[in-house]
């Protein structure tokens, strides 16, 4: 069962171009990249799909030269199917087992642009960092992550409710009806996270067990290709790290407490490799005097997240049965499950051509304990965003942020229906897609 994604629809407008750059889809494993990849093909005459995992004898191909009229004749002569521009996708995955083959994605582009070509693989991220370059501007990068709630609610059907989201705003609430029946979905659709197997499994069954021992078996994978990632940093101590971003989340991430037997620097390297997979992504503190809020970025002081929040509430053992049943935002934050999800999906509703950050923002002063869970530009403003319940008396770090900073306008997201509390906005948790991170 194929769910659409939203960057179906960039691949298609890459199709429609008259040149075309290779696309290298970047992403953690299991997000979707090689069904999306397949999918797509399935409107072309013929699609070839190499995986040089699965049949690494065909890196030889690359050795001698990488010339793509030579490469080509020769996958076709393999395959016994013709590649033709404009009538053949040209499939490369699992290519960071092939170096060669990423070196030989910008001369396609240079001379070959007429043909499609996509590559995707899970841990590319890796092999890119080993080389010096691998084409910049003649290959277009597209980043794909876990499905967001927009994606799972078209993909069960609900195009009508998805509509009226996106048409929903302060100014415009949603029908109480519908607000309490999208809080439902979000609940769930947190639980479940956004693991594309996860997603079909829920919607062809809607069994909320059965998809919880399905991220089991994703928790044990990950873990599994801990071995890929560095001879030298033990398979124990990304273990460690990786739980330690978990259980401090929606924190500073401290370095001494994530790992017993590993001094700061061996940490640090852990979670680099863990970011570099894709599995954790860091919100950085910015001092958000002004734009870009990377200018006044400290990385000595970062938050961390989880890529998706199924797998997120399955290690910390949340009991769902009072998550799904609360309507109390303390039960649905609970973990800081919440902060996690507006992360997560602030980061999906950027364009996927880009490789978005995310930022926060404290006090920097003694014994003030005033922070900001979210700060991002919109139209060349900063926008602070505060991720809690509560009324107008609960946001006094808000309400000092935007005095610090002189700005017009922040945004509370919760559990409740859109609303404002000048000069505040509210969000709904199922209404991020609303807002773009820039």
């Amino acid at each position: 069962m194929y769910i659409h994604r939203n960057v179906d629809i960039e691949l298609e407008k890459w199709r429609a171009e008259t040149k075309h750059k290779p696309l290298l889809i970047r992403g953690a494993r299991q997000v979707g990249k090689t069904e999306t990849i397949r999918q797509f093909g399935k409107s072309f005459d013929h699609c070839i799909e190499i995986n040089f995992e699965e049949t690494p004898r065909l890196k030889a191909l690359f050795s001698d030269e990488l010339s793509p009229a030579n490469i080509c004749e020769n996958i076709a002569a393999i395959y016994k199917t013709s590649i033709i521009p404009g009538k053949t996708l040209l499939f490369f995955d699992e290519i960071q087992e092939c170096q060669e083959a990423i070196a030989s994605l910008r001369f396609f582009y240079e001379k070959m642009p007429e043909l499609h070509v996509i590559a995707a693989g899970s841990l590319l991220e890796f092999a890119l960092s080993e080389m010096p370059t691998f084409g910049v501007g003649r290959i277009r990068s597209m980043f794909m992550y876990p499905m967001s709630f927009s994606e799972f609610l078209a993909g069960s059907g609900e195009h009508l409710l998805l509509g009226k989201v996106r048409k929903a705003n302060p100014s415009n609430p949603m029908n109480e009806a519908l607000h309490s029946r999208l809080i439902d979905l979000i609940q769930k659709f947190i639980c479940l996270g956004g693991m594309p197997e996860v997603i079909a499994t829920y919607i062809a069954t809607g069994d909320l067990h059965h998809c919880q021992q399905l991220l089991d078996d994703l928790i044990i994978s990950i873990r599994a290709d801990f071995t890929k990632y560095s001879r030298k940093t033990p398979v124990s101590r990304l273990n460690e790290v990786f739980e330690a971003v978990v259980f401090q989340a929606g924190q500073k991430f401290m370095y001494s407490r994530a790992c017993k037997q590993a001094n700061h620097n061996q940490v640090k390297e852990a979670l680099q490799l863990l970011i570099t997979a894709g599995l954790v992504i860091p919100v950085t503190h910015s001092s958000s005097n002004g734009l870009p809020l990377g200018a006044g970025a400290n990385p000595q002081q970062q938050k961390m997240l989880v890529y998706d929040t199924g797998i997120f509430q399955r290690i910390m053992d949340l009991d769902l049965a009072e998550f799904l049943l609360s309507k109390k935002f303390d039960a649905i934050n609970k973990g800081n499950v919440a902060e996690q999800f507006v992360g997560l999906e602030l980061i999906k509703a950027a364009s996927c051509y880009q490789h978005p950050s995310l930022y926060y923002w404290h006090r920097e002063a003694k014994n003030s304990n005033a922070e900001i869970d979210y700060v991002f530009s919109m139209l060349q403003e900063i926008i602070p965003i505060e991720v809690k319940a509560g009324t107008k008396g609960a946001m006094q770090s808000l309400f000092l942020f935007l005095h610090e900073k002189k700005l017009n306008k922040g945004i509370r997201i919760s559990n409740e229906n859109f609303s404002f509390y000048e000069p505040i906005e509210v969000y709904p948790l199922y209404a991020i897609e609303n807002l773009r991170i820039k």
